[in-house]
């Protein structure tokens, strides 16, 4: 994958595992979406925010709406790439584009979006990104998409 407008992508590597096929021996859908979640977490680590550090400091990120397309089955033992980019970035959200590619061909399996919420983890309730990490997202954001909530 080449970055885009300077931006270097982001991709998250794991092999499909047999609990993660179903009878038909492919990858089940919902599958997909646990290794984009692990992307997401693995981002947000490479940036220097770990989920249990930041569970600690009374915050979380929870997922609010998705949506996937699936292209092409993935199998057993398939090695996977997939990305999480930062698209859209607001006071309190973020939006992740993402891709499961087979790392062997490069062949795209599923592609969704992911809107994440920031919550406190007190009461659930919306809470603004904290600056730091804003900075630090916003420097993983895809530049031709414009940042909002600004």
């Amino acid at each position: 994958m080449r970055a885009q407008n300077g931006v270097q992508p982001f991709s998250y590597r794991c092999r499909v595992y047999y609990e993660d096929t179903d009878a038909g021996g492919i990858v089940y859908y919902v599958n997909y979406l646990k290794f984009m979640e692990r992307a997401r977490t693995e981002r947000l680590r490479e940036l220097g925010y770990a989920q249990s550090t930041l569970a600690g400091e009374g915050l979380l990120f929870v997922v609010h709406s998705t949506e996937a397309r699936y292209h092409a089955p993935a199998r057993l033992d398939d090695e996977l790439l997939v990305s999480a980019d930062v698209i859209e970035l607001n006071r309190a959200s973020l939006r992740f584009r993402q891709q499961v590619r087979r790392a062997a061909d490069d062949v795209l399996l599923c592609e969704g979006q992911f809107l994440v919420a920031c919550v406190c983890t007190e009461n659930l309730k919306p809470r603004a990104i904290p600056e730091s990490m804003r900075n630090a997202l916003a420097g993983s954001q895809v530049p031709d998409q414009i940042a909002a909530g600004e």
